[in-house]
This record gives C-alpha cells, sequence and structure tokens, in this order.
C-alpha cells in the first residue's frame, strides 16, 4: 500500500466517492423528497431545484471532489489503509472535518447551526444522507485498496462511468415539458 502509485489510488477514491455518492442521493432523493425540500425550509435561498441541469450534473462533477480527496488523503493512506478499523478512522475523519467542522456555515455543520437562518429540524434532515454517504465510501475504499482484485476495478469502473453517463444525460439530453 505504501508503495502505491498516485494515480491507482486516486482512481479508486474518485469512483468509490462518485458511486457511493450517486447511491446516497439517489436513496435520499427519494426517500427524503429533496424536490419539496429544497423549495422549502430556508433551502430555497440556497439550494437549486431538484430539475436544474446543474444538479443533474452534479454525479459528474464529483470526480473533481474526488480528486481532491485523493490529493488530501495520499499522504496519510498508510494510516487507514493498514492496521486493523482503518476504515472507522477514515470515517471519523471525514465526519469530524467535512461534516461537522466545515470551514463555510454548511446545513448541518457547527458552523451552520450558529450562523444561517435554517431551523435545526431542517438542518439535520440530510445529516443521514451524508453520514451514510460516508461511511460507504470510507468501507468500500479500504476493502477495496486491502482486496485490490481485478473484479473491484471492472465493477467500480462499470458503476463510475454509468453515473457519470447518466448524470450527463440529465443533465444535457432534452427534457419533456412539464405537466402542470
Amino acid at each position: 500500500m505504501d508503495q502505491e502509485s498516485f494515480g491507482g489510488f486516486a482512481g479508486r477514491v474518485t469512483s468509490c466517492h462518485l458511486v457511493t455518492y450517486f447511491i446516497a442521493g439517489a436513496l435520499a432523493y427519494t426517500l427524503l423528497d429533496y424536490g419539496a425540500l429544497f423549495q422549502t425550509s430556508g433551502f430555497s435561498c440556497l439550494m437549486r431545484p431538484v430539475t436544474s441541469r446543474w444538479v443533474a450534473a452534479g454525479p459528474a462533477l464529483q470526480v473533481i471532489r474526488g480528486l481532491i480527496f485523493a490529493v488530501v488523503l495520499y499522504p496519510f493512506r498508510s494510516v487507514f489503509l493498514s492496521g486493523g478499523r482503518g476504515w472507522l478512522r477514515l470515517w471519523g475523519l471525514l465526519v469530524g472535518l467535512a461534516i461537522f467542522s466545515t470551514a463555510g456555515a454548511a446545513p448541518g455543520s457547527v458552523e451552520g447551526m450558529i450562523y444561517t437562518k435554517i431551523p435545526l429540524g431542517s438542518q439535520l434532515i440530510g445529516l443521514p444522507e451524508v453520514l451514510l454517504q460516508t461511511l460507504a465510501f470510507s468501507l468500500l475504499l479500504t476493502v477495496w485498496s486491502r482486496h485490490p482484485h481485478r473484479a473491484w476495478t471492472i465493477v467500480m469502473g462499470s458503476l463510475t462511468a454509468l453515473g457519470i453517463l447518466l448524470s450527463l444525460a440529465g443533465a444535457f439530453l432534452p427534457r419533456p415539458p412539464a405537466v402542470e
């Protein structure tokens, strides 16, 4: 693991992030009715409507975040890829720095709860999505890194390509007229 090239690591991190982000987002969109939520509860001035082409392109654009994660995590990979419970160390790092203690006032973060007018209940609605997504990411990345079989690469590469293609199709294909 210490001898792993940055390219291989970045590919795994980006793929794990995009796949878990896509699945968690699709589940949350369906189960939490993000369409209605983003129009109410203080989110309408913050979030684009789910019908936005930018929202549809969002999963494909997660390649950028995946690469940023890879650059940041690469020097510390031995901390969570070797030894027991590395997935828990990685998840704890993500929960602490990327969810609860963000630099900006993101909903669900400590800063968001202090500085935004979004009601606490509304801020907490999306928390299960991000906690489960980062947990799935942490588990998937550590398992795949510790057991780098060709099958993992084929399955995850295919799911990543599918996620990107579906996202781009949603962003660029013509849309049917809205039904009133």
